[in-house]
């Protein structure tokens, strides 16, 4: 069994085909997806698709570079949401500097209130660090971030900082990448960190591991990048499918 805890199948991308094709995940092995907010909008999205599908869940936040719609009214939303069962974590929420806006105050604003939100709800977090590691760390130091625990998504940092949130509790996201000839630092990760800590991810539709590098994800490529687990960490697939399973089934507290 294969859980992709993170996807986002209300995306455009699947308009054409979704139901189809998730109708077809658990003959293919995969028995539960999280599907994860990003905007106001794919919340609403995200909800909705988790309400239709037994086995898919939902997380609920504004990513880094939609934050700047965010407002008081849109986090009391939200917050009121993370009532209903299926929702499952606070995210995906971060810091994002790879682009200039919106400004990094912004960001980390709104990126230290959905922490409180988590918090409050006590919900773990899925965070979204891209060219943001110090300002992403300092500020989950800063806050406590360990007491709601969850998971570093599309993991993208070298295996120093790694150790520093495994210290803190959190799980990797790994996914595509992990495939990639230029994946060199994220095998290096995923070769230090323990199995226990590693969550299996597709972002779909983004990052189809190689492959099908370069067309449109879906949770049917896992098994490109559970073999690839495998193979670094020396262990067989169904070892990397359980262990990861487990680990998915902890990060959003499901029994």
């Amino acid at each position: 069994m294969i859980f992709d805890t993170h996807a986002h199948y209300d995306d455009e991308a699947f308009q054409e085909d979704r139901e189809g094709l998730l109708a077809g995940l658990k003959d293919a092995g995969i028995c539960a997806v999280t599907n994860i907010g990003a905007s106001l909008a794919s919340c609403k999205t995200t909800l909705a698709l988790a309400e239709r599908y037994e086995w898919m869940y939902a997380a609920l936040g504004v990513h880094p570079s939609e934050s700047a719609e965010l407002d008081e009214a849109g986090l009391l939303w939200i917050k009121e949401q993370c009532n209903n069962k299926k929702v499952r974590a606070v995210g995906e929420i971060g810091l994002d500097y790879y682009w200039e806006e919106p400004e990094h105050e912004i960001q980390k604003r709104w990126f230290v209130r959905q922490l409180d939100l988590a918090r409050e709800r006590k919900l773990p977090i899925v965070i979204h660090s891209r060219d943001a590691a110090k300002d992403t760390l300092d500020i989950m130091k800063a806050e406590k971030a360990e007491d709601m625990g969850g998971v570093i998504h599309c993991f993208s940092y070298g295996k120093e900082m790694a150790r520093e949130y495994l210290n803190m509790g959190f799980f990797l996201g790994v996914g595509g990448v992990v495939t990639f000839n230029n994946g060199k630092k994220l095998k290096e990760v995923v070769e230090y960190a323990p199995l226990s800590s590693i969550v299996l991810e597709t972002d779909c539709p983004y990052l189809s591991p190689v492959p099908n590098r370069g067309k449109r994800n879906s949770s049917l490529n896992l098994p490109y990048v559970v073999d690839m687990i495998a193979r670094i960490k020396g262990v067989d697939r169904e070892t990397v499918e359980q262990v990861t399973w487990e680990n998915g089934m902890r990060l959003y507290r499901l029994s």
